[in-house]
């Protein structure tokens, strides 16, 4: 029976995994064997592939087997023949009562029997591109051709989509050529575009909310892939998957009361450990999609398993929500609901759709458990024990409640609520059963009156128990949308992991600058506006995305270019004694915060007899094409407008260069240097903290790659500690967070560990990209 199914799916254009897929969903599995053997008893012979994925499609939208064979007879005879079409029929008959379509109608408004020509497509499309001619001309291929297709959509709804891209192709290369060069260059930002750049936080509130505004307008254009697909609030009934119930349209028109078609979404974590990099994708997406909507969206946390939840999670979670510049409309928890949770679960039990089970953990683990012997129990019995759970008559393990549905993963009857004597961080010892994940999610959202449930891909297994729960106690059933999660390489981001890392002394706790959850992010120093740019520049797809550090470290330096005041930093110090030092008394010099653009401000600092410059600075031979200081080659000091010339060098006991002894000039006075150094004077003695990559290769979890486990692939290099680097005065106000661009050196911000007595900075990244490195 099964290996016919699976030859009879793999013979309408499923791959054999598709196949497989598709065989573990019984529900979905039987639509598609009746729908394929009706298409065939009409036809009186096999469905080509064509009409073979159609019929897919069809089945995996069309729940109800009634509208499904309504459709079969139009798929099966080509009348439905194209993914628009079909779009537009699944539409259709969600939108209708099946006894109640005009066939008439309904051919109408799917184009069934319209034909549209190639000299059609070819006219449209000139039509468009002599619309937008001279626009096309201007900008080349940088031209949205998106409004060429646009246009043609709008006067032949049923014209083939490939057909018209490949003629808005042949007739765009017809009036422009082949691309140049300069079509293929990467478009450079103008200061203006660069002056847009969203998510930075700013001091006062008007300038602040015009930025955010401008985020939200970066996070919907890179969503536009997947959330073009959206539903309108109240039409979730539009949605590919969706179930609906004779009760379906009375639930969503009082949503609508309620919400006044507001956009709704949430952000949802577990107060059980830190935020990471993937998060911060998740906190953009919920948030920058109701902000694009002028909509709301929740923070609440999914805090039903007590035993890991601690305070300092709660707190540090929405610490990191504001960070990122989001606002909560309200903060919510799904403990604030157990009451309503529990009274629910009754009345599933009441409807003969959960049960009081006593198999133990062990056996219903996996995905083809045996049957519970109690799933028929009678409903008084199960809800005799649900009452004795509640009241704390039975050990932990020993009675759970299971909901009676098989899951789209063919997980068979998942537990709703689990026996824990684990006091709550909020409601104490009230309660000692807790609902589960796949319980409570949909029913919090449901009380919400979320519009947009976005979750990761991996609860796309769950989303079938999500409708079918809201619909078996008749309530509002959201839409669950999933996407991609965000992953980088040389990594780890589970809790676990690194709790192991933190024990084996690797890391010094979660919020290490070498980790990538948030909170470690922030202490390195990187900006929330650079994490926010490259969320939206990684996108929202459907595919799960690995990014290379790098991407975001190139995010990083676009933001802290604009952002980190200048300062001059010496990390390998030599001193240097300018014997013809032109005043008794330090000079100060001005220096600019931002030396392209000297309007944002100077600070100053001491220029005297003793200064200090790099070693690497200095050279006591001549090489070809070194540039700066040697005994007989001058070099510029930056920002005080003098030269220095080596006069003599003083060495220690061990033959190693210590001090030089030189002379200064003018520099309007001498030849101008063939380079400019930094340096510092009177400075402050500061730590730094150089940071390379945690682990040494890029998937330190997979064995494959790293057979000894990810805590053997650690870079014992990954941090060089500078005890005694020299920095200027300017430094000196900072404050933990407060960033800078130490000159030729790189990017670093104040570490939290800093006392008065001693600063410690970060080094958040090079100042350039490591080619090496990518």
């Amino acid at each position: 029976m099964v290996m016919a199914a699976l030859a009879l799916f793999c013979r309408i254009g499923l791959s054999e995994h598709k196949a497989k897929e598709t065989l573990k969903n019984e529900a979905l599995s039987g639509l598609l064997t009746r729908a394929v053997e009706q298409a065939e008893a009409i036809l009186g012979c096999a469905v080509d592939r064509c009409t073979g994925t159609l019929l897919y499609n069809a089945a995996t939208r069309l729940k109800d087997q009634q509208h499904l064979a309504f459709l079969v007879k139009y798929i099966a005879t080509k009348g439905v023949g194209s993914d628009l079409q079909l779009n537009a029929a699944v539409e259709y008959i969600k939108n209708h009562r099946l006894d109640s379509i005009d066939s008439t109608d309904f051919e109408r408004e799917c184009g069934i029997g319209v034909v549209v020509t190639p000299e059609q497509i070819e006219e449209a499309v000139e039509a468009a591109v002599s619309k937008y001619r001279n626009n096309i001309m201007l900008e080349r291929y940088r031209f949205n051709m998106g409004l060429l297709m646009g246009d043609v959509r709008t006067k032949l709804k049923w014209a083939d989509g490939k057909i018209v891209k490949n003629e808005v192709d042949l007739q765009v290369l017809n009036l422009l050529g082949p691309k140049t060069e300069a079509d293929l260059e990467k478009k450079t930002k103008t200061p203006k575009e660069k002056a847009s750049k969203s998510g930075l936080k700013d001091k006062e509130e008007g300038s602040n909310n015009d930025q955010l505004t401008l985020h939200s307008a970066s996070v919907l254009e890179q969503l536009r892939g997947e959330a073009i697909k959206f539903h309108r609030p109240g039409e979730n009934f539009k949605t590919e998957g969706y179930v609906v119930t004779d009760n379906t349209m009375e639930l969503l028109q009082k949503h609508l009361e309620i919400t006044g078609g507001q956009v709704r979404t949430r952000f949802p974590p577990e107060p059980n450990g830190i935020l990471h990099i993937g998060h911060a994708k998740a906190i953009n997406f919920n948030f920058g999609y109701a902000r694009a909507n002028d909509g709301i969206c929740f923070l609440r946390y999914d805090d039903t398993n007590p035993e890991k939840e601690e305070e300092k999670y709660f707190q540090g979670i929405r610490e990191m929500v504001e960070w990122l510049g989001y606002t909560p409309y309200k903060v919510t928890h799904a403990s604030d609901y157990f009451d309503h949770l529990y009274d629910w679960a009754v009345e599933l039990i009441r409807r003969r759709q959960a049960y009081a089970c006593h198999q133990k953990v062990e056996e219903i683990k996996g995905h083809n458990p045996p049957p519970s012997p109690w799933r028929e129990r009678p409903v008084e019995e199960s809800l005799l024990l649900f009452q004795q759970m509640r009241k704390g008559m039975f050990a932990e393990g020993e009675v759970t409640l299971r909901m009676k549905l098989i899951m789209e993963d063919g997980k068979m009857d998942p537990v709703a609520y689990r026996i824990k004597y684990t006091a709550h961080h909020r409601t104490g010892d009230e309660w000692c059963i807790y609902p589960t994940y796949d319980y409570t999610h949909c029913l919090c959202d449901s009380i919400e009156h979320i519009t947009h449930s976005l979750c990761t891909k991996e609860f796309q297994a769950r989303r079938s128990s999500y409708y079918w729960l809201c619909n078996a106690l008749d309530v509002y059933c959201p839409v669950q949308w999933e996407y991609g999660r965000l992953n980088l390489q040389y990594t780890v981001v589970s809790k676990r992991k690194i709790i192991k890392l933190v024990e084996a002394g690797a890391v010094r706790d979660w919020d290490d600058p070498r980790l990538f959850t948030l909170t470690a992010l922030r202490r390195r120093g990187f900006p929330s506006e650079a994490i926010n740019n490259f969320c939206a520049k990684v996108g929202v797809t459907v595919a799960q995305t690995t990014m290379a550090p790098h991407l975001l470290e190139s995010c990083v330096r676009d933001v802290l270019n604009d952002t980190a005041p200048r300062a001059m930093a010496v990390l390998e110090p030599l001193r240097v004694t300018i014997t013809n030092f032109p005043s008794d008394q330090p000079l100060q010099v001005s220096v600019p915060n931002f030396p392209a653009d000297e309007s944002r401000g100077f600070h100053v600092v001491p220029f005297s007899r003793t200064i200090y410059i790099e070693q690497a600075d200095f050279r006591e031979v001549m090489e070809k094409g070194y540039k700066r200081l040697t005994c007989e080659q001058p070099v510029g000091l930056r920002h005080a407008g003098y030269i220095l010339s080596v006069q003599r060098v003083i060495r220690g006991n061990d033959g190693k260069v210590t001090e030089l002894e030189a002379t200064c000039k003018k520099s309007e006075s001498v030849e101008k240097p063939k380079a400019f150094i930094h340096w510092v004077s009177n400075p402050v003695t500061c730590e730094l903290r150089l940071y390379e990559r945690l682990f040494l290769h890029k998937c330190p979890e997979d064995s494959a790659e790293v057979p000894g486990g990810f805590l053997s692939d650690i870079n014992p290099n990954s941090l060089q500690l500078i005890p005694a680097a020299l920095l200027d005065v300017s430094v000196r106000a900072a404050r933990p967070f407060d960033k800078f661009q130490f000159e030729r050196v790189g990017y670093f911000s104040l570490d939290p560990d800093s006392t008065e007595q001693r600063l410690v900075f970060n080094r958040t990244v090079t100042l350039k990209e490591d080619p090496g490195k990518m």
